[in-house]
C-alpha cells in the first residue's frame, strides 16, 4: 500500500491512500485544484481516484468536496450524520446525492480489495470517524481530530504497519496564545484535539513489530511548530516506551504541500 498527505493542518486536510488497484482520498478540505496538484506531485492521476472517505463535516475537511465531486463524480463515504451535515452546508453547492454512501462506525466495508474500517472518535462533530485501511498485506491507521484516546481507539489501530496521527498543539503555546478562552478549552478538551505529548503516548501504545513509520499531522499553525511536535513526540517515545529513532521513524506532514509518497510493504 501507499500513503501521502496532500494538505495537513487546521486550515485544510486531504490525504491519499491506495494500492495498485484502488486509490482513495480521505477528506477534501482544500480546493479541487490543490487536490489535483497534490495528487500529481504524489504521482497519482486524479482520474484514478475511485472514492472519497470523509471523517466529519468541519470545513477544513470538506470545503473542496462540492467542486471535486462535480468534476470527478466519485462515490462519497461518510456516516449518516456527517452526510446530513454535508447536505446542509450551502457553501459546498449542489452535490449529486446518488454519490452518497452511508457507512456505520465499526462496520467494515470494501472498496475493491481495500478493506476500510471506520471507527468512532471523540470530536465535536455530529458523527465523526477515522479509518483503518488494509489489503491482504499491509495496514494503514489514521487518527486526527480527537480530544483523547482510549482502548477502543487503540484496538481499532492495533497492528498497523504505518500510522498518521494528530499532534495538533503544544499545551503551553495554546495556554499563552491569542485564542479566546472558550476556544482554548474546546481544543484542549476531550472532544477537541491531541496535544504533542498525548500523540506520543498514543503512538507508544500502538508500537508493534510491524510498525516502523509514523507521520504526525493536523498541526495547528498558531499553537505548534513541526520541530516542537517532533521533539515532544520523540521524547515521549524514548522516555516512557524506550523506543528509539532506529526502531520507529517519525516525521511531520507538510501543512500546504504534498508529502513524500510512503510505500508500505
Amino acid at each position: 500500500m501507499q500513503f501521502g498527505s496532500i494538505a495537513s493542518g487546521s486550515s485544510g486536510n486531504c490525504l491519499y491512500a491506495g494500492n495498485d488497484d484502488v486509490h482513495v482520498l480521505i477528506d477534501t478540505g482544500i480546493s479541487k485544484k490543490r487536490i489535483e496538484t497534490g495528487l500529481d506531485e504524489l504521482g497519482i492521476d486524479s482520474k484514478d481516484i475511485s472514492a472519497v472517505l470523509i471523517t466529519h463535516e468541519h470545513s477544513d475537511h470538506i470545503q473542496g468536496l462540492g467542486v471535486w465531486s462535480r468534476k470527478h463524480h466519485v462515490p462519497i463515504y461518510a456516516t449518516r450524520g456527517t452526510l446530513k451535515e454535508i447536505q446542509r452546508c450551502r457553501s459546498l453547492g449542489e452535490i449529486d446525492e446518488s454519490l452518497f454512501h452511508v457507512i456505520r462506525p465499526e462496520e467494515d466495508f470494501y472498496l475493491g480489495n481495500l478493506r476500510v474500517h471506520p471507527f468512532t472518535i471523540p470530536h465535536d462533530a455530529r458523527d465523526p470517524v477515522s479509518f483503518r485501511l488494509s489489503d491482504d498485506r499491509t495496514t494503514i491507521g489514521m487518527a486526527t481530530d480527537l480530544g483523547t484516546f482510549d482502548d477502543h481507539i487503540l484496538k481499532s489501530l492495533e497492528g498497523s504497519h504505518f500510522l498518521y496521527i494528530e499532534a495538533n498543539h503544544d499545551l503551553r503555546m495554546l495556554e499563552t496564545g491569542p485564542y479566546p478562552y472558550a476556544l482554548k478549552c474546546r481544543i484542549a478538551g476531550s472532544f477537541g484535539h491531541l496535544c504533542n505529548e498525548m500523540s506520543g503516548q498514543m503512538i507508544g501504545r500502538l508500537k508493534n513489530e510491524k510498525l516502523d513509520r509514523v507521520v504526525l499531522g493536523h498541526l495547528s499553525k498558531e499553537n505548534n511548530f513541526p520541530d516542537l511536535a517532533l521533539a515532544a513526540v520523540k521524547d515521549e517515545l524514548a522516555r516512557d516506551f524506550d523506543i528509539t529513532e532506529k526502531e520507529l521513524q517519525v516525521s511531520v506532514a507538510p501543512r500546504s504541500a504534498a508529502s513524500d509518497l510512503f510505500r508500505i510493504d
